[in-house]
This record gives structure tokens, C-alpha cells and sequence, in this order.
């Protein structure tokens, strides 16, 4: 005979916490309720059209066969803990034992009742899935073995069973929120996991927020993370989203305070305090003190301060807002009439520490004076300066290439003062380190380097001998070189950029005239083909896909000096003038960050410049922004983008190494 007993939790669990939500407070009815109302809201964003499985390793069997099958791996779907990974052949073997004893009801010495419904399972096997099947089983009366769960359905406790026994699970639109709820009170680590990974590739801006709030009430350290991280690098469009509204103040403090904010201009993260504020406005005016000092005020322009922030109605109705603004304002004015650096012990620190950009421009390596530099500089448009990089490649280029891929910044040819390389070095930003891979088959200086679709392009240039119309491409994967077709001229001193899958390059050098051809490259059938001539001859020229086009900036046409800039429209197969630089260039660096156009040093017929200037499509106007540090020509640009240590790379770092150790005080 059975005996049996009811559990809405059992009492000897009543400290343990387990993944989820912790486990004393209330009933298993009470403790849901959040969970399910959340989970209601984004329902229809998180689950794909029909539902997926996850293969069983014990029986190679699937529970929901069909194409959508063939996508879990592809699109990383539905997974568990245990079907995951692969399992040997003896674990195979006794999973499916295990699994035949179930379902022929032998050897099982507990009951696990659900509605009504019975269900005879191995106390060991349920142990091992379930802590707190362990926690149950192995504490109080081994003479209970019916154990009654009237809060749960008898589907939801028959998929916990299946996936104890078999390692798979299958989750649908229709039983995600009743499993997910299930899984996180019976603590099944390996549905719950299944869960939060869908939840986690299903974010958007408009199911961060229930996802977050979910993070909130139930502990899931990993997916609160990584929702974290999302809202912060999309704040400017989940701000739109109405689950922006519902945040509570100290989850907005924490978001706007944070160093990784996505947030170029300040006046932006102003203006969504003011939203979130004015949702409300009779319970949120009184958070204006809190939130305000979180706005990096140092960064703010001071045309929007006085017009907008000053003169805001919330901030000058608040006598804590209005002294707030005036002493740190005068504060920080002072410090930069004095030019003092504001260490991190400062109360002013909070307003000058700058934030971390998702991206950086990273410009390598140059002609300095009269021999080539090593040196690396950042800029960084968050804060609008440029900063050195200290750890440089031992070899000084110029002429040479660069592009950045899986987290490395490589460094192709060029000239290192006294021959032509065909050496590519390897900086790995997360590491901090140099490795020389792969060197191309020709030694190429005032050589073009594209990258496409993972393969790294260098296209022409000078050996030392002659001009060369060859090109080779580059896989990371193999470390190989391998040549390509080859152009229909001789080019060096040309450029190149990729738009749809194709490779342009432009002008150059022949040996004997500056060019305004230009020719287009297609990897699928390896076929280089001529386009439209550039209205002006253009050596040194820099090119680069930006707004739908290839545009073709500066360069020099054998008498003069250029400024002028062109941009190829491929759908039309024309080219079109653009707005002119401020100054006239030559072999300098090129960029697209921000979605805006820089160019970075290079020759102005005269003499090597540190200038740099910035073009918007948008307005049509070119600016000119803070000078590097070197001046050089024959540099190479890359944009560097979403690394793990992106701060080293950014303003910040170089903020709180310069810091003084003493503060002044006013």
C-alpha cells in the first residue's frame, strides 16, 4: 500500500531557493501569479508560428517531427540542459531502460498525483532532474509514496516526467507560460534554462521590459544580465516602448548611470527622464533630484542646458534640482577654465566620466614626417577626442590595410621604411596581444583591403618591381591565402569598399597616369567588371560605402590636390557630385561611425596633417572635428565594434588612469 500526502510546497523546503523565485514566500498559487501575468504580456512576441522539439538522446525519437525540426540547431530554440549535450553509449543505454520500466510500471516506488491522474515514477530518476524532487524524496516518511500536487495539471507534470527520464522536452506557444511556471516551482533546472534561452532570443523593444520584470521577481542571474546589456545598446529604441513607462525609478537609475549606455547625446537621455516623468507626473515629479544627477552634464551641449534643462517647468519648480544645477555647473566650468582633471573621488565625477561607445574608429599606422609610425590612435565620438592606444605593432607601415574581424584588427603590407611588405599582423583587442599570421603570396604596398563576407581582400599595389593588377583573399579559418582573379589594370595608390556583395575599387596609379577608371568585382563567379569612369582623375584617393553609394573622396590627379567628392549609385550606374571637404587630401584615412562620414590625416600637397572632418548625409555639411595627436599620411582606418573590454578602448579608460590622487575642492 501507497501512503499518500498533499504538497502545495513541502515544509522541509521551505529555505532552499532554487533558480527561481525563493521558495518561502506563499503558495505555489501566490508565487505564480506574477509570473503568469508577465509572461501573458509578450506571449505572441516570444514563440515562433508552430511549435519545436527537442530530440530525445535516449530514443533518437522526436516528439514533434516535421521541417521546423531541421531549424532548433539553426535557430537555437528549445533546448535543454540535458539534450544539449551527448550522452555516451551506457547512459543511453540505462536512460532507456529506465524509460521502458516507466512505461511498463515496473519497479516504480512513488506516485505522483495530479488531477486526478496517477503517475508511477522512480524516485532516483526524479532526483536526478529535479533538487527538489532530491529534497522531497530523501527527507521525512519513507513510508509516504503518493505525493499529491493539486496546483498543476496533469500535462505539465507528465512533460517534467518526460524530460526526467528521456532529456527532452518539447515547448509550445500553447504550454510555454504553464511549463516555464511548473519548471521554475519544482526547480528542473533544465526546462527552466530551455525557457530563459527563448525568452533571450525573442528580445526586442517590445519584450524587454516583461522579460526584465520577470528577471526581477524570479532569480535568473544569467538572463537578467543579458537583458541588462540589451536595454542598455537599444535604450534609444525601447525608450519608445510603452514598457518604458512602467519601469520603477531605481530600475531607470540603474540604467542611465551606467557607464555601457548606448547613448551618444546627453540631451537624450534627458528626454527620456522627462517621458518617463510625464507618464505620471504627480508620483514621478519628486524623482527629478534622483534621476537628474545621472546625466553626464559635462557632455551635455550648453545650448540645449540653458534652453531645455534650465528652463524645464519639473527642474525649476524643485529648489533640490535648481542648487544641484548651479553648484555642479560652476563646478565644472571651473575645472575647465583652469584645465584640471577631475579624479574618481570627486563629487563632480558622476557628470565628467564618460560613457562607452559601441564603436570606435581606430586609425593605424601612417607616414610621419619622413618615415613610417606604429602609432595607434582611437577616436572616440562619445566624447569627441582621440586617445592613444599604447599597445602597438612592433612594425611601423604605411600604405598598408586594415580591417577588423572576429574581435582582431588586421594589419595588411605596406611599407615599413625600407621594403615592401607581404606580412599581416594580428592585434586581438580582448586580449591585448600581436600574432603574425598568414603572409600574402605578393608583397604589396599602396595595396586596397576590403573585407567581405568573413574573407579579407588585397587588391594590387607596388612589390618593389612593378604595379600589380593581381588580388588574393584571406580566410581566418585555414590561415591561406589564395588568388583571385586578377583586375583589368594595374593599380596602386587605388581604394576600395564593398556595397551588396560586390567589391569597388577606384583610380590609382598605373606607372604612368593617375586613373579614374573603376572596376567591380563579383566573388561569385570571380569576375572583375568595368563601371563608368569617376569624373576626375583620383591617385590616393579614399573610397568608401556610405548612404546607398560608393563614394570616392580627395585624392590627387597628378597636378593638383583634391577635395572634391563623388559617389558611384550602382542601381543607376552613374556618378554624382557630393558637398567638398573644408581642406584638399591625399592618402589619408576613411570611415563611416555613427552613421557619418570621417576623414583622418593624409597629405595636403605641402605637408603631412593631423585634421579630421565629419560629413553628414543628412545635412549635407562637412565640420572639422579635434586634430589626432600624429600627424601622417598613409595611414589605414577601421571602425572597432562591440567587444567585451570595449571601456579599454574608449575615453574612460584614459579618465581614470590620468585622474589625479589628490581632488581640489572649490
Amino acid at each position: 500500500m501507497f501512503e499518500s500526502n498533499n504538497f502545495t510546497r513541502p515544509d522541509h523546503r521551505s529555505n532552499l531557493c532554487i533558480h527561481g523565485y525563493r521558495q518561502n514566500s506563499g503558495s505555489f498559487r501566490e508565487k505564480t501569479g506574477a509570473l503568469r501575468k508577465l509572461l501573458k504580456k509578450s506571449e505572441e512576441l516570444v514563440f515562433m508560428e508552430a511549435p519545436l522539439s527537442v530530440q530525445s538522446p535516449a530514443t533518437g525519437n522526436e516528439t514533434s517531427p516535421g521541417p521546423l525540426v531541421e531549424s532548433i540547431e539553426q535557430r537555437g530554440w528549445w533546448f535543454s540542459d540535458v539534450a544539449a549535450h551527448s550522452f555516451s553509449a551506457q547512459q543511453t543505454c540505462k536512460m532507456m531502460v529506465m524509460e521502458e520500466l516507466r512505461q511498463d510500471q515496473l519497479l516504480c516506488d512513488a506516485v505522483i498525483q495530479v488531477e486526478g491522474s496517477l503517475f508511477k515514477v522512480h524516485k532516483l530518476v526524479m532526483c536526478g532532474c529535479s533538487p527538489f524532487f532530491k529534497s522531497l524524496f530523501t527527507t521525512g516518511s519513507n513510508s509516504i509514496n503518493i505525493y499529491n500536487f493539486p496546483n498543476t495539471s496533469a500535462n505539465i507534470m507528465q512533460a517534467l516526467i518526460e524530460f526526467a527520464y528521456t532529456g527532452a522536452v518539447r515547448i509550445t506557444k500553447n504550454n510555454f507560460e504553464d511549463l516555464f511556471i511548473a519548471a521554475n516551482f519544482f526547480s528542473v533546472a533544465g526546462i527552466t534554462q530551455a525557457c530563459c534561452k527563448s525568452l533571450e532570443e525573442s528580445l526586442s523593444p517590445q519584450t524587454c521590459f516583461n522579460t526584465w520584470s520577470i528577471t526581477n521577481t524570479y532569480y535568473y542571474p544569467e538572463l537578467k544580465q543579458k537583458v541588462f546589456s540589451y536595454i542598455l545598446t537599444h535604450f534609444r529604441e525601447v525608450v519608445t516602448c510603452s514598457g518604458f513607462l512602467q519601469l520603477s525609478v531605481e530600475d531607470l537609475m540603474s540604467f542611465i548611470e551606467n557607464d555601457l549606455l548606448n547613448m551618444r547625446h546627453e540631451m537624450a537621455v534627458f528626454e527620456a527622464i522627462l517621458l518617463w516623468i510625464n507618464h505620471s507626473p504627480q508620483d514621478r515629479q519628486a524623482h527629478m533630484k534622483d534621476l537628474l544627477p545621472k546625466i553626464r552634464l559635462a557632455y551635455m551641449e550648453a545650448e540645449y542646458f540653458s534652453d531645455h534643462v534650465i528652463d524645464n517647468e519639473i527642474v525649476w519648480q524643485s529648489r533640490e534640482c535648481k542648487m544641484y544645477l548651479i553648484r555642479t555647473m560652476q563646478q565644472i566650468q571651473a575645472m575647465k577654465r583652469h584645465c584640471l582633471p577631475i579624479g574618481p573621488s570627486s563629487s563632480l565625477y558622476c557628470h565628467t566620466r564618460p560613457r562607452v561607445p559601441q564603436a570606435v574608429l581606430m586609425a593605424v599606422g601612417g607616414w610621419n614626417m619622413s618615415r613610417p609610425t606604429n602609432a595607434i590612435e582611437i577616436y572616440d565620438s562619445y566624447s569627441e577626442a582621440w586617445i592613444f592606444n599604447i599597445n602597438r605593432d612592433e612594425t611601423p607601415r604605411a600604405y598598408h590595410g586594415t580591417v577588423f574581424l572576429n574581435g582582431c584588427v588586421y594589419v595588411i603590407g605596406g611599407f615599413d621604411g625600407f621594403e615592401q611588405l607581404c606580412t599581416v599582423h594580428k592585434y586581438d583587442l580582448a586580449h591585448e596581444s600581436w600574432q603574425e599570421v598568414g603572409s600574402m603570396h605578393s608583397r604589396r604596398c599602396y595595396v586596397s583591403v576590403v573585407l567581405l563576407d568573413g574573407f579579407i581582400y588585397a587588391i594590387g599595389g607596388f612589390d618593389g618591381t612593378e604595379r600589380l593588377e593581381t588580388a588574393e583573399r584571406y580566410s581566418p579559418e585555414t590561415n591561406q591565402w589564395t588568388m583571385i582573379a586578377s583586375m583589368h589594370n594595374q593599380r596602386t595608390n587605388a581604394s576600395s569598399a564593398t556595397l551588396h556583395g560586390k567589391i569597388y575599387i577606384c583610380g590609382g596609379f598605373n606607372g604612368t597616369e593617375c586613373l579614374f577608371t573603376a572596376e567591380c568585382y563579383n566573388p561569385r563567379s570571380n569576375q572583375w567588371t568595368l563601371i563608368p569612369d569617376m569624373r576626375s582623375r583620383r591617385r590616393g584617393v579614399s573610397v568608401i560605402a556610405y548612404a546607398g553609394n560608393i563614394l570616392a573622396v580627395g585624392g590627387f590627379t597628378g597636378d593638383a590636390c583634391l577635395n572634391t567628392v563623388e559617389a558611384y549609385n550602382p542601381e543607376t550606374h552613374q556618378w554624382h557630385p557630393l558637398p567638398s571637404m573644408i581642406n584638399p587630401r591625399y592618402n589619408f584615412g576613411i570611415a563611416v561611425l555613427d552613421n557619418e562620414l570621417y576623414v583622418i590625416g593624409g597629405f595636403n600637397g605641402l605637408t603631412t596633417i593631423p585634421c579630421v572632418e565629419r560629413f553628414d548625409i543628412r545635412t549635407g555639411v562637412w565640420s572639422i572635428i579635434d586634430d589626432m595627436r600624429v600627424s601622417r599620411s598613409a595611414l589605414s582606418c577601421c571602425i572597432v565594434h562591440d567587444l567585451p573590454n570595449m571601456a579599454n578602448y574608449s575615453s574612460l579608460k584614459f579618465a581614470v588612469e590620468e585622474a589625479p590622487e589628490e581632488e581640489i575642492s572649490f
